[in-house]
């Protein structure tokens, strides 16, 4: 008996040491030293990597009035990726007029947002470089997901220039033309710069289906993966706001601005601070840079921000450089759009626009 009672308590030891080991492994990661980079993802934005030009293109089609003129951004130090809100499902949207589709071409594991600094219709440097998705940085090699069903219908070099041209801008990219539309027109997925393609043309793929790797093909600066959502038609000049389209994640929201100047004309690399106002973290935004960005329909925006935390936040910008900068408060809400317009000296409003016609697919620089 005193042998079963002494093998029992070991026995019960070791279960405990295990138990508490399997419990230690599941907490959360400890906070960061105050000598490492801030981790947390949704606050990385204030991080904002150094860009740095690249040379320019070839000849391309169109030359006279091509604005197909990439610079891509040198990523900076990899941030240290903490556990992130899982996105909400799609379809998602809580407006009528939304529309979040897709979920990201990156797993959750490692960084799935975009650089804050290389925004769609961001322009940068003296070429007047516009930028037609967004970018995701991240190691060579990193899978890159389909992010959303449908048929392959480019895989390969050539995305731009056509056949099977290894000095394509894209490097080697994949379309996927997606099994559901919006407003009766055909939905496009671009992902480019691939060190690696894992799909053919007239594969079908489901959500999450590997289709290549994170490379630096084409015109780049360093890996990473730049991201297009087209509309209607399978070309550079269709594209919209992927930040528009990419679910949110749970319990943060996107900020959606129309910015104009006192007669209406909108206003273009005009910079936008948004502060939160329980945090006092800082995100600082530009509107569109050229008019060959296409704007939502119904929001007719030139400016976008997405995986805002849920929460009260104080816009501001400073519209003449000589004037105090102007400042208005928003709400964002997960898994929501919130809008606002400047109008110059009119100053901000909230209300939303109206419901607009099915064919009024306008350009942004449309007042």
């Amino acid at each position: 008996m005193g042998k079963f009672s002494l093998h029992t308590r070991w026995l019960g030891l070791v279960w405990l040491l295990g138990a508490a080991a399997l419990l230690a492994a599941c907490q959360p990661p400890k906070a960061p030293s105050a000598d490492l980079p801030d981790p947390t993802p949704t606050l990385a934005e204030t991080r904002e990597p150094t860009l740095a030009p690249t040379a320019a293109l070839p000849s391309l089609p169109h030359a006279a009035d091509d604005p197909l003129r990439f610079s891509f951004p040198t990523p900076g130090p990899e941030p240290v990726s903490l556990w992130r809100a899982p996105l909400q499902e799609v379809p998602w949207a809580l407006n009528p007029n939304d529309h979040f589709f897709f979920v990201r071409p990156i797993a959750a594991d490692v960084v799935n947002w975009p650089l804050a600094d290389y925004r769609y219709g961001g322009v940068f440097f003296s070429t007047d470089i516009v930028h037609t998705g967004i970018d995701i940085p991240n190691l060579k090699g990193t899978p890159v997901l389909a992010a959303g069903p449908g048929k392959v219908v480019w895989a390969g070099y050539g995305l731009y220039l056509g056949g099977n041209d290894p000095s394509d801008p894209y490097g080697q990219a994949v379309t996927i033309q997606h099994n559901f539309g919006y407003q009766g027109k055909k939905l496009y997925t671009i992902y480019a710069h691939l060190d690696s393609i894992d799909a053919i043309i007239g594969q079908w793929v489901n959500t999450g289906d590997q289709i290549g790797r994170v490379g630096t093909t084409g015109l780049t600066t360093g890996p990473h993966l730049h991201f297009e959502v087209r509309i209607e038609n399978n070309s550079y000049f269709a594209t919209r706001n992927p930040e528009l389209w990419l679910a949110p994640p749970q319990n943060c929201g996107v900020l959606v601005g129309r910015l104009m100047n006192t007669n209406g004309s909108l206003l273009t690399h005009q910079s936008v601070v948004i502060t939160s106002l329980e945090t006092r973290q800082k995100w600082t935004v530009n509107s569109y840079g050229k008019d060959t960005v296409i704007s939502d329909d119904y929001y007719r925006e030139n400016l976008v921000i997405g995986d805002l935390p849920a929460g009260d936040y104080q816009v501001s910008l400073r519209y003449r450089e000589e004037d105090d900068p102007l400042l208005t408060e928003v709400t964002i809400r997960p898994g929501a759009v919130t809008y606002f317009t400047f109008r110059g000296q009119s100053g901000f409003s909230t209300s939303l626009p109206p419901t607009p016609s099915p064919s009024s697919w306008l350009k942004f620089t449309n007042p």
